[in-house]
């Protein structure tokens, strides 16, 4: 086997007994053929563990482990990077899907060229409970593009370019390198334990060290709408908020030119989430560990409000 070209599929998985399964069989459907498939049981307490250990029997390709006591998401998101011995690594959580060719159409892009971080494809949102299904992540044609759209597109655009990394593959060293398993903050919130934002952090992170990113303009990742999801469990404005202190977090590290901007879109989000409050996110100080600077690019604010405005114009 071919090390340089072995992609590691990561499934942290924790009691998806009804999925798991659909989950593993998109793995193995893979048309690219040089993978290994990494499973750890954050000691689930349904019988996930045992349909684990079926595949496993089945095929030598999927390699299982459990902990003996849960460790948290983020934690149990790191063993698994830890167990893996791939080149590349690919993120799937427990209760999504991929295409049988994602692989194929992806990872070309990062043996090929070294300046590129990640490489991610559109996606589709779906719920087995409804029929409706959503597609995300257009960007444009299929190709390489700076790494610095995408930082500013997802800083200051926020939905245009994905927040996760399960539409997206990396090397796996840089997968390693940017999970961070707790962000440091002000207001006291454990990130190792809700894991809102660590995953934004890995696409940032990556980007920051790279020049360019890949798209690939095709429907071939599958995220499931479910009641059990963290977007789901997550009360109203915890999720844009939590992820607003992990964008934070990164601007004051490592891109301090877009703070007055940043600024304007934190204010518009404590003044949309009403539970910003009870987050101690009411103010764009509590944002920050370090940064001072709380002023406003105000013309990026005039811009903000002319195209949201047009925006609720358009969509009557």
């Amino acid at each position: 086997m071919n090390k340089n070209g072995l992609v590691s599929i990561i499934i942290p998985v924790y009691n998806r007994e009804d999925l798991i399964g659909e989950t593993i069989e998109s793995a193995l459907s893979q048309t690219y053929p040089n993978i290994e498939i990494i499973i750890v049981d954050n000691a689930s307490t349904d019988s996930t563990w045992k349909k684990c250990q079926a595949y496993a029997l089945q095929d030598k390709r999927v390699r299982i482990f459990r902990n003996d006591e849960n460790i948290g998401p983020v934690r149990n998101w790191a063993r698994c990077i830890d167990e893996a011995t791939g080149y590349y690594g690919k993120i799937l959580w427990s209760d999504d899907l991929i295409a049988p060719d994602f692989l194929e159409k992806t990872v070309p892009y990062l043996a090929n060229h070294n300046e590129v971080g990640f490489v991610f494809t559109r996606v589709e949102v779906f719920s087995d409970e409804m029929d409706e299904r959503v597609e995300h992540y257009d960007i444009g044609e299929t190709g390489i593009y700076k790494s610095n759209q995408y930082i500013k597109g997802t800083l200051l655009e926020g939905s245009l370019y994905p927040t996760s990394p399960g539409c997206t593959v990396f090397r796996l060293k840089d997968l390693s390198r940017s999970l961070l398993i707790d962000v440091p903050n002000k207001v006291g919130s454990d990130f190792s334990k809700h894991a809102i934002g660590n995953d934004l952090l890995m696409l940032l992170l990556t980007a920051n060290k790279y020049h360019n990113f890949a798209f690939v303009n095709e429907k071939l990742s599958f995220f499931r709408a479910h009641a059990d999801s963290i977007s789901t469990l997550s009360d109203e404005g915890k999720l844009p908020l939590h992820y607003d202190l992990v964008k934070a977090y990164f601007i004051e590290n490592y891109r301090m030119e877009l703070i007055k901007k940043f600024n304007v879109q934190l204010l518009v989000d404590i003044k949309r989430h009403g539970k910003s409050r009870e987050y101690c996110l009411d103010k764009i100080g509590n944002f920050y560990l370090k940064n001072t600077d709380y002023s406003l690019d105000f013309n990026y604010l005039i811009r903000k409000m002319i195209s949201t405005m047009l925006k609720r114009i358009f969509s009557r």
